[in-house]
């Protein structure tokens, strides 16, 4: 049945007919009732009706529509492309939930009841309701120009209409979009009816809550008061309520239990059932007579009550339990673990067929696939979910287990649930499909990446910064194996779209969009520390990357992304450079030294030639930057020179030499010269800097020796050994390399500069016992580097407590990597980055920083010996080459770093050789057992003569590793 104020609707049993009467009737029975039906012998599911229409549902799931107002009406079909499970009509509007979730409104819109986004006076056909799209809705309602919606989570969406506060969203602000209740977080609600302007909501645990017009009462709070939020009827408290129904100023309550029906609102036409026509503001029982109630043996009928409450009428009858009108609710589909094993059961029957469709309606819905794997909402968790993933992913890895399932499931991801992805939802139990895909075993297969992940990401990128929030704030709640899981997937993406590179701009903007969704795992991975940042790494993208072409040379590190051109190398860089590892990150800063080498000699002979301006300095006339120094002078040499150049351009190419020894060659001077240098320097006894213990750190000092200016110029040098693609052997720990990134040291640098420091202030830390400042009796002043210094105002007079210990050990850490040092260390990063661009530096992460510019000490010997090349009549099964590395593998590590000191000029080796410690044996025509081993150090290449014995072998590399300096 359905009742409006001037229409009784009556469904015939079998759906064959509507019987329509005019109210109120007259007991002449002079207005006869009106009879409508469908065409075609078509069975009517279910109705409803508003002011002016009816709308009606086919037993087939066609909604048609039927209009009052017209003389020779008939009934118009409407979203027949459709299945519709649910309908509901508001005054002047109509809603219908479809099969696959979507919701459809047309009709009026005076006050954004069509729920659409913008206020416009009406739409004449349905159109989807986005903004809820993806939400799996159990039950829609109208009231006269409100609209309300339930999920299967319990969640109550409101739009339309809010005058008297009706959509429960505490204020009167008509709403032209869904908008989430949110004052019922600890109640699930089951079911919600719409009055004319207010609202009914029945939980889980048979509590009902309105809000809306109170004028009449129909709130059920002993007041004729609005109330603009969910507000608890307390004189139903003890009693189970299982229905409730309102009509347009009343509301029904049914306790099952009792077997009664209790009644509130305006009673003017008799329609509380009170034996009267007053109002009640508070809920009573209907009554048969003023003395007596009206009651129901429900539990021994087996038959259901249902209730009706129209414009002013309320209406109860008995139906049987059996019929299928009953329960008229509709719902989506979803699936079960009886679903499950009835799929698995059919493949390969003649059954399949149906299953596969089935298979088609749950995986082409986002609303149908979240309505499968609901779970629990733990109201304890930072971010409550409605999933249960636990069963998502062993349900979802059951069914795969069967070829044409997961073919099925695939096809259906592609061909449609990733096309109609909710991503400009606001709702985040809509967006829960994106926290589900993943968790698809099809997404993994690297048959799928370019078919299934690449739209997955391209659609996340098109999200709202709020949306994106909800997705990033799920990701940042995953354990580190699926947020590994999760990584994986849009990195192998990418390895699979490299063989596109730069083949089209659509591939270009694939690359892009799955290189953005790491970029966004790796931000949330930076806060939570779940990875090692090498695991955002695609080594790959080394080898397609050409940091010596013309594209290179073209990009600007500055430049915005732009999706319509090729993606440019250092673009790439700039935006993403996590995904790069260490080796990349080496080339590009090599790539990018040459490249302004190359410009710098361009200018140099531009300007000999007479093309530019004359005033230039001396520098800037000359292709390098040249020093000759002398080896027993080096430190003074080398500062005067600088002091010369200090405002000058200095990336370009330097050039070495050294006083009485052969001039510049191809880089092995210089490699030693950086080598001598930084160990002059960085002594102790120099007194440059402080070692806080037995020598093994080096920290810039409290109270310095040297004027800072000299601490610039060590910055400068540091800058230009690796620029000039050398390494620097200064024993700084990690916490300089953060500080040249903008990073905070923290205790844990302070472990590695001073250990017995780092322990005891991490003890202080770990001690919680009560008597903690008696035991320790420290106070808030430290001493280090021959300096006493409070922390803090009279820090000397504040004791150490449990209370403030953390600040403590904070300012103490703070003090020692920063106060103490803040000029010598300012120095060094100015001189530092006027050689190095920051630009690139920033790329790299401080371990990856430290490893660059200091070099690397983890030898390995067996690869040096495998990696060996031998030229001019050696190979390595020669006597004499035998002799040799049986020789090289008995000495010492330090007589083997020695060695690697003649060979090369250092004892350090660059990261990317780690793996490619390179050495090339020769024996010109000319030299002879009497003939010591020579080097020649730029290209590693090792000049040893033809030994015939083991003694002379040792005893020529016992030469040749205590006489490793200068080139005579």
């Amino acid at each position: 049945m359905s009742c409006t104020r001037g229409r009784l609707a009556l469904l015939e049993r079998g759906g064959a007919r509507v019987e329509v009467h005019q109210l109120p009737a007259r007991s002449d029975g002079a207005r006869k009732p009106k009879y409508i039906k469908l065409g075609n012998k078509m069975k009517i599911h279910s109705m409803d009706q508003g002011v002016e229409h009816m709308l009606i549902l086919s037993s087939e799931g066609k909604p048609f529509e039927y209009s009052y107002s017209l003389e020779h009406a008939r009934f118009q079909s409407v979203l027949q492309e459709k299945t519709i499970i649910q309908i509901t009509c508001g005054d002047y509007h109509s809603l219908a939930l479809s099969k696959g979730g979507e919701l459809f409104a047309w009709g009026q819109n005076s006050h954004g009841q069509l729920g659409l986004g913008r206020i416009f006076p009406s739409s004449p056909t349905p159109q989807i309701v986005e903004h809820l799209a993806g939400v799996p809705l159990v039950q829609i309602s109208a009231g006269e120009a409100h609209s309300m919606a339930l999920s299967m989570t319990g969640n109550v969406y409101s739009w339309g209409k809010n005058d008297f506060g009706q959509l429960g969203l505490g204020h009167t602000e008509s709403k032209d979009s869904p908008s989430l209740l949110r004052a019922l977080d600890s109640q699930k609600v089951d079911f919600l009816a719409c009055g004319g302007s207010h609202t009914a909501l029945l939980t889980q645990d048979g509590l009902v809550f309105t809000f809306g017009a109170g004028k009449y009462g129909q709130l059920g709070h002993s007041s004729t008061r609005d109330e603009l939020r969910p507000c608890l009827v307390t004189e139903l408290l003890g009693n189970r309520v299982t229905q409730i129904a309102c009509g347009r100023w009343h509301t029904l309550a049914y306790v099952s239990e009792l077997g009664k029906v209790f009644a509130f609102g305006s009673g003017k036409n008799g329609q509380l059932g009170n034996c009267g026509t007053h109002n009640q503001p508070v809920p009573c029982p209907m009554k048969l007579s003023p003395n007596e109630e009206l009651k129901f043996e429900s539990h021994t009928s087996g038959k259901e009550l249902i209730m009706i409450a129209g414009g002013n009428q309320s209406i109860l009858f008995w139906i049987g339990k059996e019929n299928s009108y009953v329960n008229l609710r509709r719902r989506i589909p979803t699936l079960n673990e009886a679903t499950v094993k009835r799929w698995i059961a059919d493949v390969g029957t003649k059954q399949w067929q149906n299953t596969k469709r089935d298979i088609r309606e749950i995986f082409s819905s986002p609303a149908c696939l979240i309505g499968s794997f609901l779970g629990k909402r733990i109201a304890t968790e930072a971010m409550s979910i409605h999933l249960d993933l636990n069963k998502a992913r062993n349900t979802l890895i059951e069914l795969t287990q069967k070829d044409w399932i997961t073919n099925t499931i695939t096809t259906c991801l592609r061909d449609n649930l990733l096309k109609n992805l909710p991503f400009h939802s606001s709702h985040q139990e809509a967006l829960e499909v994106f926290f589900l895909l993943p968790e698809c075993p099809m997404m993994h297969d690297s048959n799928n990446w370019e078919s299934l992940v690449v739209p997955f990401a391209e659609t996340i990128c098109k999200m709202s910064d709020q949306s994106s929030g909800i997705l990033e704030a799920y990701w940042a709640t995953l354990q580190e194996s699926a947020f590994s899981k999760l990584v994986q997937m849009f990195k192998r993406a990418v390895i699979s779209q490299l063989h596109y590179w730069t083949e089209n701009v659509e591939n270009n903007c694939r690359i892009k969009a799955l290189l953005e969704m790491l970029k966004r795992l790796h931000r949330i991975n930076q806060t939570k520390c779940l990875l090692p940042p090498s695991v955002f790494a695609v080594s790959e993208l080394s080898n397609w990357l050409n940091f010596y072409g013309e594209a290179y040379r073209r990009a600007s590190w500055k430049v915005t992304l732009d999706t319509s051109a090729d993606i440019e190398y250092c673009v790439i860089f700039s935006h993403f450079p996590f995904v790069f590892n260490i080796l990349s990150k080496i080339k590009l800063l090599y790539a990018d030294s040459l490249l302004k080498i190359q410009e710098k000699k361009a200018q140099a002979y531009l300007r000999l030639a007479g093309l530019l301006e004359h005033g230039e300095s001396e520098l800037d006339l000359l292709p390098t930057f040249n020093l000759k120094v002398r080896r027993n002078h080096l430190i003074e040499d080398v500062l005067n020179q600088l002091s010369q150049f200090e405002k000058e351009d200095l990336r370009r190419e330097l050039w070495v030499s050294f006083s009485g020894e052969i001039g510049y060659d191809f880089g092995g001077v210089r490699t030693e010269f950086f080598y001598c240098l930084f160990g002059e320097m960085t002594r102790p006894e120099y007194g440059m800097f402080t070692y806080p213990e037995e020598a093994s750190y080096m920290w810039f000092p409290a109270k310095p020796k040297f004027e800072e200016k000299r601490y610039f110029f060590f910055g400068i040098l540091c800058g230009l050994s690796l620029f000039n693609c050398n390494v620097a052997n200064i024993p700084f720990p990690l916490a300089l390399f953060k500080k040249l990134l903008d990073q905070i040291p923290s205790l844990e640098d302070l472990k590695e500069l001073s250990p017995v420091l780092g322990k005891s202030l991490q003890t202080l830390l770990d001690d919680e016992s009560d008597d903690f400042a008696e035991v320790f009796y420290i106070h808030f002043n430290v001493r280090w580097d021959r300096n006493d210094v409070d922390l803090i105002p009279d820090g000397s007079c504040i004791i150490v407590d449990q209370t403030n210990k953390r600040d403590y050990v904070s300012k103490y850490v703070d003090y020692i990597f920063n106060i103490s040092v803040k000029g010598v260390y300012e120095e060094f990063q100015r001189g530092f980055y006027k050689v190095c661009d920051k630009e690139i530096i920033k790329f790299f992460y401080p371990e990856e920083l430290k490893d660059v510019i200091v070099g690397n000490t983890d030898y390995d010997w067996e690869t040096f010996e495998k990696n060996a090349c031998y030229e001019q009549g050696y190979n390595s099964s020669h006597p004499t080459i035998v002799m040799f590395w049986e020789a090289l593998h008995k000495l010492t590590l330090e007589e083997k770093k020695k060695f690697l000191v003649f060979l090369t000029g250092t004892d350090r080796i660059q990261i990317k050789d780690v793996k490619d410690m390179k050495i090339t044996f020769c024996c010109p025509a000319h030299l002879n057992e009497r003939d010591p081993i020579r080097a020649q150090t730029c290209f590693s290449i090792l000049y040893l003569p033809k030994y015939s014995t083991m003694e002379r072998v040792e005893e020529a590399l016992q030469a040749a590793i205590n006489n490793n300096r200068g080139f005579g």
